[in-house]
């Protein structure tokens, strides 16, 4: 999973129609490591997901104008920025598979 600035979302934003999960995180945080490694198995399961991580430390802007109210987050992006949803909770991976599949299908 690729790490992003806030720069190269925003360009992805002015450009893209297609669709793009951001994960919102902080290194500090251990709820995020644990999130993280469940997002590691699903790209090795699923290794063409739309993915990438955004340090919420330097993407005040961004979480900011998307209303993170809390890390972790991942975000779902689509049609350019114009639709949005955002998953705080994440339980184990089956659950959050099944919520990029649902997700996928949207």
């Amino acid at each position: 999973m690729e790490e992003w600035t806030e720069v190269q979302v925003r360009q992805w934003l002015e450009r893209e129609e297609g669709r793009l999960f951001v994960y919102f995180f902080t290194p500090l945080c251990g709820t995020c490591k644990v999130t993280e490694k469940m997002l590691q198995v699903i790209t090795a399961i699923r290794g063409n997901l739309p993915i990438v991580k955004c340090n919420a430390n330097f993407c005040p802007e961004l979480a900011q104008s998307w209303q993170i109210e809390s890390v972790p987050c991942i975000v779902n992006v689509s049609g350019g920025g114009q639709r949005m949803q955002k998953k705080y909770r994440m339980q184990d991976v089956g659950e959050l598979l099944v919520w990029f599949e649902a997700s996928l299908q949207d």
